[in-house]
This record gives structure tokens, C-alpha cells and sequence, in this order.
């Protein structure tokens, strides 16, 4: 019942949010990112409380990181709301339109969704990029995060609802599910009558759940091992930096890499390279061939069932030498590559066949895989990154949470 009354609290303020103005819902925004900074000592506060508690918990270093916000991150975090401000509202902008033969002026017309459900785990600025993303494109939203950060988000979601009363907007825009019980997540997922969509953000597990059991539209995403591959003709230097950061920069992020690919003919001087720069930093995880290459690893171990489908999120790498870029790109097939992807190469040739071969919602030539990022790509924040091939797929900003609607125009025309 209480998922129910949310459900209808959510569908009543999204009836009221598709028809505010860009300037009431940017001010929202405003409100927001004021309120983050004025209330940092409190959100810090929780957010502390929230790091003890994964400790005695037993939390690995990379998943407090994801947890972790402090003075510098919610001021980064209050700035991606400025950002969405800045950012052109798609809402009831015309994605084409054309005059028929009868004299009817037909076009499609951008619309929110309506009301979008959320199941996301250990990062708390989830919260802040989903509700503003979710505000500006006049969508109503119901959130579910880990247990892992209860008190950051009961403090985010506090300030949220206090900036949509001063803006005029429903405070049931955004609604928090407190309770941690897993039962109501499955409630979430059968509320149909009131949720348009539903995006989990998280491991493997939470969207194979999400997907089995909900009767409404799912939005996969945040999940796929990413892959490096040196081709025999990159610049191994140079390509040694982007692996450093692809791996090292953040490696508790969703696109940070799983699996290095090295061409067989380069391996003996790229991998000794790579072993000196990331000494002390990283796990190896490797094959045969690339061991023997790597005789001064400090860490390092063989290779075992169901590695290469690991998503580290932590100092670990796989290794891999290939034959050639055929035999990276069918190792990616096996393995799951649906995130993030990247080739280094100087071969025009090789460079086309992995863009075209590979099944990444984001595929890169020459560049870290760290870049598959709303803001990156200069769409704002982002609400998730899509690996499937429907709706949207990679970072999900604005124009993905929205749909449309045909609108025709005429002069009291009767169809013939």
C-alpha cells in the first residue's frame, strides 16, 4: 500500500511537471545546487556515517570510493546541476515535421516519460543526477537506493524535496523508498499503473532481477566489460597512458577497464612497459603468453574460469596476447562486451573493423574508456549508461528520457 500511495503521489506530480516552464524547472535546479552547498557540513555528516557503516561491514576500498563524498565532490556534484540548468530543454521541441498531401501539418513533439523508478546501489550522487535530469525533463522519479548509503540520501533527497516546495513544484517529484527491505523493490518493479520505466544502476545480479521480474519497460545498463586492444601498429607509448588511465584513474567506475588485448607481434614490447608504469598499482590477471612477458610483476596470478567475464571495479586487470584484431574482437564477443571499448591503432583498416565489429554502446579509437560519461559528452549528468540496443543506449542525458507524441495541425479537416 505504501508503494502504491507513492506510485500515485509520483503520477499526479508528473501530470504537473509536463506542463512547467523551463525557467520554474531551472530554478528548481538552482535551488538544489544552492541547498547542496549551503547544507554540506549535514550531507558530509551522513555521508560519514554511511562510510563506518560499510567498513564494519567489511566494504572493499573501491566500493567506500564509490560511497565516499566529501567537500570537493559535492561541490562537483552541486556544479553538474548548474550544468543541467545550462543545458537546452527538450521538452515540447519538434523532432521533424512535414506538411501532408491533405494539408495536415503533422510533427513529433518531444514528452517527459512520466514517472521513472530507480534501483541504484553504493553511489550517492546518483541521487542529485537522477532528480535533476529527471526535473528538467519534467519527469517524476522514485528512487531506490543501497543500504550502503541510507543516511546520505535521506540528507540529498531532504534537500531536493525543500527545493521543488520553494520552486512551486510538487515536493512528490522525488520520492525516496527508505525502507531497505528487498520485498519492495519487487513491488517497484509490478507498478505499472503508475511507473513508465524502470533503470537499475548496478551489478550483473540487480539487472538480471530487474529485468525478469518487472512488468515494465527496463533500461540495462551499467554493466559490460570493457576492453582495451593495442593493435601490432599503435604508438605503444602513448598507448601505455591510456591503458594507465582506463584502469587506474577510477577503477570503481563502470567504465573503467576489465580486459587489456595486446597483438601478439607488439606483446614482448608493450607488456614489460605496461608492467614498470602499473607495478604496484595493479593485479594481473593473465594467460600463459602474457605471463611469460611479464616476468616483473609484483602481483600477478593465472588466469581462471569466469575472470574474463569479471567486472573488476578495483585494481585488477586481466591480460590477454592475440593474433590480430579478428581475435580481439571475437574474444569481446564471448565476453560481454556492451560498455565501453577501445582500440589502439594507427591502421585506418583496423580502426573501421572494430567500430563496425564490436557491440559497445561507446567504442573508442585512441582514447581512455574513462570517457563514456554524461558529462563528457557534454549531455550533463546522466541517469545510467544503456547497454541495450533499444530507446537509448550509452549515457542517458536528457533527450533519452524523453518520448514523443504526434501532433497534427489542420483546418477542421475530415479524413477522406
Amino acid at each position: 500500500m505504501e508503494l502504491i500511495t507513492m506510485g500515485k503521489a509520483a503520477k499526479e506530480a508528473a501530470f504537473h511537471l509536463a506542463t512547467a516552464s523551463t525557467a520554474q524547472k531551472n530554478r528548481a535546479l538552482q535551488i538544489i545546487a544552492d541547498e547542496l552547498e549551503a547544507n554540506a557540513d549535514t550531507i558530509l555528516a551522513a555521508n560519514a556515517k554511511d562510510i563506518d557503516k560499510g567498513r564494519e561491514a567489511g566494504l572493499t576500498e573501491a566500493l567506500l570510493d564509490r560511497l565516499l563524498l566529501d567537500e570537493k565532490r559535492l561541490t562537483g556534484i552541486a556544479n553538474d546541476v548548474r550544468n543541467v540548468i545550462s543545458l537546452n530543454d527538450p521538452v515540447g521541441s519538434e523532432i521533424d515535421s512535414k506538411v501532408l498531401e491533405n494539408g495536415m501539418a503533422l510533427s513529433r513533439r518531444r514528452v517527459p516519460l512520466g514517472v521513472v523508478g530507480v534501483i541504484y546501489e553504493a553511489r550517492p550522487n546518483v541521487t542529485i543526477d537522477i532528480a535533476a535530469l529527471c526535473l528538467k525533463t519534467g519527469n517524476a522519479s522514485i528512487l531506490r537506493g543501497g543500504k550502503e548509503t541510507f543516511f546520505s540520501n535521506m540528507e540529498l533527497v531532504k534537500v531536493i524535496q525543500t527545493a521543488l516546495e520553494k520552486a512551486g513544484l510538487p515536493a512528490a517529484s522525488v520520492q525516496y523508498i527508505e525502507k531497505p527491505d528487498r520485498e519492495l523493490v519487487s513491488q517497484l518493479l509490478k507498478l505499472d499503473d503508475y511507473v513508465d520505466m524502470i533503470i537499475p544502476r548496478g551489478g550483473a545480479g540487480l539487472h538480471k532481477m530487474c529485468k525478469e521480474n518487472s512488468t515494465i519497460p527496463v533500461i540495462i545498463g551499467g554493466f559490460g566489460i570493457s576492453h582495451v586492444f593495442v593493435d601490432e601498429s599503435a604508438e605503444l607509448d602513448k598507448s601505455v597512458d591510456v591503458v594507465e588511465n582506463s584502469k587506474v584513474q577510477r577503477p570503481s567506475a563502470c567504465n573503467s577497464l576489465d580486459t587489456l588485448l595486446v597483438h601478439e607481434k607488439v606483446a614482448a614490447d608493450f607488456l614489460p612497459k605496461l608492467v614498470e608504469r602499473l607495478n604496484g598499482q595493479v593485479t594481473f590477471v593473465v594467460e600463459p603468453k602474457a605471463k611469460a612477458l611479464m616476468a616483473n610483476a609484483a602481483e600477478i596470478r593465472d588466469v581462471a574460469e569466469g575472470d574474463f567475464d569479471t567486472e573488476w571495479l578495483s585494481y585488477t586487470l586481466g591480460v590477454k596476447v592475440v593474433a590480430d584484431v579478428k581475435e580481439a574482437i571475437d574474444h569481446m564477443r564471448v565476453h560481454n562486451a556492451s560498455h565501453s571499448d577501445a582500440i589502439m591503432t594507427d591502421s585506418l583498416e583496423n580502426a573501421e573493423l572494430f567500430i563496425n565489429s564490436v557491440g559497445s554502446a561507446a567504442v573508442y579509437v585512441n582514447a581512455s574508456t574513462r570517457f563514456t560519461d554524461g558529462a563528457q559528452f557534454g549531455l550533463g549528468a546522466e541517469v545510467a549508461v544503456s547497454t541495450q540496443k533499444l530507446h537509448a543506449r550509452g549515457p542517458m542525458g536528457l533527450e533519452e528520457l524523453t518520448s514523443y507524441k504526434w501532433v497534427g495541425k489542420a483546418n477542421y479537416l475530415p479524413r477522406a
